[in-house]
């Protein structure tokens, strides 16, 4: 009974020193932090928080606005059109007997493309000129006969009457003459369509129809299809917002056009070809609002198809000394343009008035000065006076815009 009262007495004494022993402990781990917080090196911890990049200068690309002529485009989309494009047909009837071309053959004017059977057609012309013949001694004798008796009228020996009636028919186998020259002709003609030939300086396309089938002139299907490419003309279409720009540029001069591939938006690349405009449509389309143009190419390389799309850049005028920069550094704000200009190892904003602009070069007029130097890479990292290092731009990003200087030649800097 003692022993069991003894173990309750010790149990409540170990639980009333527990209190005491972690006040301590917590007082030792106070001392603890405060005592290396005071032993802390100077600095050390606001230099552990601090970005060791902080207050280095931003990488940029930049370039120098510079003064020069350029070349002002309107954009737009056209289809490739053949200079003069024939169907060729028979016109008589017959065998096919030869076709003397190539498909894909250039031809000149006048080459034999193909020939009907002529027999029939060699018949009748000569079966013209003998009747000719026949109706030109009947004419001969006719005409000597009327002399004889014109001179019997004289002494009285015949009639008026039977000098007239002979004069008359002198005057009606005359007529019967030409009539069978006439049929000469006819027959001639129609024996010369046995030898098809090309009315113009062309391609030939695929054949339609071999030799051995008859043919007859009024087939709806052609023997083949030859198109002229060299020139070749181009038709497209730009916005009648365009057409005072397009009337100006065409009484001062031939208006220059620059054919691209399609998907060459803006001029990238080099030109396929370069010509003229040629035709400015006498009406604006009310239903799409647009104005149709035509313009003709040497296409001296064959690069422009019949068919085909191409990107068009119409040459309206030249902008003379103008301030260039890249479009890349133009940055767009609610106030407006701006670009970035480096001062002195920092970078300043400065907003701008842009004249015509395209995807190789913007023109300022006004809020920038020639020599000055834009940033083109890196601006969106940018504010008012951050400090920035020039990084040298790829070769690509300083290359001037190419276009061809006259038709059919290499292409030369525009600047």
């Amino acid at each position: 009974m003692d022993s069991l009262t003894r173990e309750p007495a010790a149990l409540s004494a170990r639980g009333r020193s527990r209190p005491w022993l972690m006040t301590a402990l917590c007082l030792l781990v106070v001392a603890a932090i405060a005592g290396a917080v005071w032993f802390w090196p100077p600095g050390t911890i606001k230099k552990a928080n601090t970005n060791p990049m902080a207050g280095q200068p931003i990488p940029v690309v930049a370039a120098t606005a510079t003064r020069r002529d350029v070349p002002i485009y309107l954009d737009g989309l056209g289809t490739v059109q053949a200079f003069y494009t024939v169907t060729i047909h028979t016109m008589v009837d017959g065998p096919l007997v030869a076709v003397d071309f190539k498909e894909g053959q250039d031809v000149g004017k006048g080459a034999v493309l193909a020939q009907v059977d002529s027999r029939i057609y060699q018949a009748a012309l000569d079966q013209a000129v003998a009747k000719k013949a026949q109706d030109e001694a009947q004419l001969a004798n006719a005409r000597v006969d009327l002399v004889r008796y014109q001179k019997l009228v004289a002494t009285n020996y015949t009639t008026a009457q039977t000098a007239d009636t002979q004069k008359a028919l002198v005057a009606q186998l005359e007529a019967q003459v030409r009539g069978d020259q006439a049929q000469i002709d006819t027959a001639r003609t129609q024996l010369s369509y046995c030898t098809i030939v090309s009315p113009i300086d062309g391609r030939t396309g695929i054949r339609q129809v071999d030799p051995g089938n008859i043919v007859h002139a009024t087939d709806t299907m052609g023997l083949v299809v030859v198109t002229q490419l060299q020139p070749i003309s181009v038709v497209f279409s730009l916005p009648q917002q365009a057409l005072p720009a397009v009337a100006r540029a065409m009484q001062r001069s031939e208006a220059k056009v620059l054919a691209y591939p399609e998907d060459a938006a803006g001029g990238r690349g080099q030109a396929l070809d370069a010509g003229v405009l040629t035709v400015l449509d006498n009406q604006v389309d009310p239903t799409t609002g647009t104005i149709k143009l035509k313009a003709t190419f040497p296409n001296r390389n064959h690069l422009l198809w019949p068919g085909g799309f191409v990107a068009m850049r119409l040459q309206v005028e030249t902008a003379h000394d103008a301030l260039v920069v890249p479009p890349a550094a133009i940055q767009r704000g609610p106030n407006g343009p701006y670009v970035f200009v480096i001062d002195h190892g920092k970078a300043k904003r400065q907003e701008v008035t842009l004249g015509a602009e395209d995807e190789q070069a913007s023109i300022v007029t006004a809020g920038l000065t020639a020599g000055e130097t834009v940033v083109i890479e890196g601006a969106s990292r940018l504010s008012d006076g951050t400090k920035v290092s020039v990084a040298t731009p790829s070769p690509a990003e300083t290359q001037a815009p190419e276009m061809p200087s006259a038709p059919g030649t290499r292409p030369r800097k525009s600047g």
